[in-house]
């Protein structure tokens, strides 16, 4: 059977002029870049102030994640753009600071404490299943409100349903859609202290979400210093003290930090599952591996913990869709030293862009880069499934810590909608558009049907 060639958004035309580039630019980064993109081992853009260079390959990228992550630390233009929500969270701190964040956060992501969680995670799933019903469902918002469900369960012990966990959610939608990954000024390279256009509706959001947070924050402060405090991620990483210096996260440090976790946990795990949808829903003939699978592995109990690592083929959609729709799209860097890059020089604290989006769908790398094959994954052959151009979660020092968290997460949620229902395509095809994370320009639509 043909597989299937899920959406993929128009790259820009050939000619096009300045003009047509930054209204492209402006409205989604993917359609300002041309289509060489998906060929090319390397772009350069050089500018007056700043040369960006796009590295598109496993070679060009090692040193960067895997050998030197030293020399190329997060851009600066990543704390400025998501400093009203994020402040100095671990997402865009560098060298000392970064690594005592690490020590802090880790343990709290440890294959012990991901077990822990597992049930709270289950009870989320269950509670979209029960909530979900059958027609057409905007999935992107569903997504969305499972993956928050999860975090504030598995955060706070507490549910979506909870007052603070729906205003944060609401708060984050918000922002996630008003707020660019990258703007024109940083392309350009103007200083940081050049006056940039303030995002008010992108302030609003963070300032409400940081509000709510801070109150829970010092709920769970007062229930640790009570003895009272339920073992969640929260009591786990408000209790650590680094190992190195004693030093535990202050009420400010927390309130960074769980900003992050509800972004990156939330919204990532809000992309994957609703393009996996996407593509079951194109392909019939995985939709019902994936049933069969689960039918083989559960029969008709609910899930546990040690069932995740038997179903493979629901994993392998997943890790297949985190290629074709990574959620986050572009990586950041700049270099503090002079780089030379393919025979071209790059000056210290020029800009090096990482786009998983493209290296996934390399032509040069992947057989049928843009067609949705999961079976590709038990395929042993490194030509056939390049693993070292395969980043999601990025690599090296710098991986996302809930890297495990975030693959029992979608494997565990993705089996349970689809035992409930089957999903199919409607007559709207979704976009996807790079925001914060990568999302559907005007939301996915599918039609759902409960299983027998």
């Amino acid at each position: 059977m043909p597989r299937a060639t899920p959406p993929k958004p128009p790259s820009r035309p050939a000619r096009a002029g300045i003009r047509t580039r930054l209204a492209l630019f402006r409205r989604d980064i993917f359609r300002s870049q041309p289509e060489r993109l998906y060929r090319a081992k390397m772009a350069t853009l050089r500018t007056p102030l700043r040369s960006s260079f796009f590295l598109n390959t496993p070679a060009l990228i090692a040193p960067v994640l895997d050998h030197r992550p030293e020399d190329f630390p997060k851009a600066a233009l990543v704390g400025r753009t998501l400093r009203a929500l994020l402040g100095r969270s671990v997402f865009v701190t560098n060298g000392p600071e970064w690594q005592a964040q690490r020590r802090i956060i880790d343990p709290a992501f440890a294959s012990g404490r991901l077990r822990q969680s597992f049930p709270a995670m289950r009870d989320a799933g269950q509670a979209a299943v029960d909530r979900l019903r059958a027609g057409p469902v905007e999935m992107e918002f569903e997504t969305a409100h499972l993956a928050a469900d999860v975090i504030f369960r598995t955060l706070f012990s507490i549910p979506i349903s909870h007052e603070s966990a729906a205003a944060v959610f609401a708060g984050f939608r918000d922002y996630q859609r008003t707020q660019p990954i990258l703007s024109l000024a940083d392309i350009i390279g103007l200083p940081g202290w050049f006056p940039r256009r303030r995002n008010r509706v992108a302030d609003r959001a963070a300032a409400k979400i940081r509000g709510v947070l801070t109150e829970l924050i010092d709920a769970r402060a007062r229930d640790i210093a009570a003895g009272t405090a339920p073992d969640d991620l929260a009591t786990k990483i408000m209790t650590t003290a680094d190992p190195e210096t004693g030093h535990r996260f202050s009420r400010a440090e927390m309130l960074d930090q769980v900003a992050i976790f509800f972004l990156a946990g939330h919204e990532t795990s809000a992309s994957a599952l609703s393009w996996a949808l996407v593509c079951l829903a194109a392909d019939p003939e995985a939709q019902n591996a994936v049933v069969d699978e689960i039918a083989s592995v559960l029969g008709d109990r609910a899930p546990e913990f040690s069932d995740i690592p038997r179903l493979r083929f629901t994993r392998d959609v997943f890790r297949e869709v985190l290629r074709l729709y990574p959620p986050v799209p572009m990586m950041l860097r700049e270099n503090r030293c002079p780089e030379v890059l393919r025979e071209r020089r790059a000056r210290a604290g020029s800009l090096m862009i990482l786009s998983p989006w493209h290296l996934h769908r390399h032509e040069t790398l992947w057989p049928r880069p843009d067609v949705f094959d999961p079976w590709r994954w038990q395929d042993q052959d490194q030509d056939s499934c390049p693993r070292d151009a395969f980043i999601p979660f990025s690599r090296g020092a710098r991986v996302c810590t809930g890297a495990g968290f975030a693959m029992m997460e979608g494997v565990l949620l993705l089996a349970m909608l689809i035992r409930a229902f089957h999903f199919a395509p409607t007559d709207e095809d979704p976009v996807p558009v790079a925001h914060l994370t990568l999302r559907a320009e005007n939301g996915i639509h599918l039609s759902l049907s409960p299983r027998g």
